[in-house]
């Protein structure tokens, strides 16, 4: 932490809970900031001492967040003994770092990583629908607009039911916009509809965009780009 953070927002992002949950812990008095019973909104100073319920609060790392284009071929666990190849494998040595979300191995694109637990769980909540467009390519080609208007409509899979938001017949396949993230959802959608798919690839996560990123590189988001993905996920 290098500058002065509030005290319910230095919580947060020390991974506490949610702001709310930070603001009902200082109002109950279970928060010392040096010793001293904090009060709501105050300001906690780079060498301060947090503790809730007596025990000491790390401070905050930076917020890291990276985007990176993964290749076909790469899966996004770091420890997994059955993988010859691994998003990690791409990536700077950063503590902490981990995938906002999941691509399978077989899929491309937009991937966002980050080192902040508090943004993560904050862009996985389904609360939130944070939107992902996918360009996707099929067995059978181009989708039909009935099948997209199915899609839209919805389909049964085995853990329920999914719909897409957009659906825009695509030259050997379709865009879709989707604003869950279940695993392997845009496969069995279109697998569901008749249309397996042959590639996917995700082209934006929110408002980030994978852009002209090349395949195996990655980039920081800039301030404002984080600024605009806290932006889809207001807390309360």
């Amino acid at each position: 932490m290098e500058k002065p953070l509030r005290l319910q927002a230095f919580l947060a992002r020390a991974g506490v809970g949610s702001r709310r949950k930070a603001e009902e812990l200082i109002r109950q008095g279970r928060v010392r900031v040096n010793g001293r019973v904090a009060i709501l909104g105050q300001k906690v100073n780079p060498g301060d001492v947090v503790e809730v319920d007596g025990k000491p609060v790390e401070p905050p790392r930076e917020r890291i967040v990276l985007a990176l284009h993964k290749p076909r071929g790469y899966t996004t666990t770091r420890h997994d003994p059955h993988a010859q190849k691994t998003v990690y494998d791409l990536l700077p040595d950063i503590p902490g770092l981990h995938p906002i979300g999941r691509l399978d191995r077989d899929s491309e694109g937009l991937l966002l990583l980050t080192n902040d637990g508090h943004l993560t769980l904050r862009l996985t909540h389904p609360r939130y629908g944070v939107k992902k467009v996918y360009r996707v390519y099929t067995e059978r080609g181009t989708l039909p607009l009935a099948i997209c208007q199915r899609l839209l409509e919805g389909v049964d899979l085995e853990d329920g039911p999914a719909r897409a938001l957009a659906c825009r017949p695509a030259p050997g396949g379709a865009l879709l916009t989707l604003a869950e993230g279940r695993k392997r959802e845009v496969r069995r959608m279109l697998k569901a509809v008749g249309y397996p798919v042959t590639r996917l690839i995700r082209l934006q996560v929110g408002p980030i965009r994978l852009g002209h990123l090349p395949p195996g590189k990655w980039r920081q988001l800039s301030p404002r780009e984080v600024e605009a993905l806290l932006r889809e996920t207001p807390v309360e």
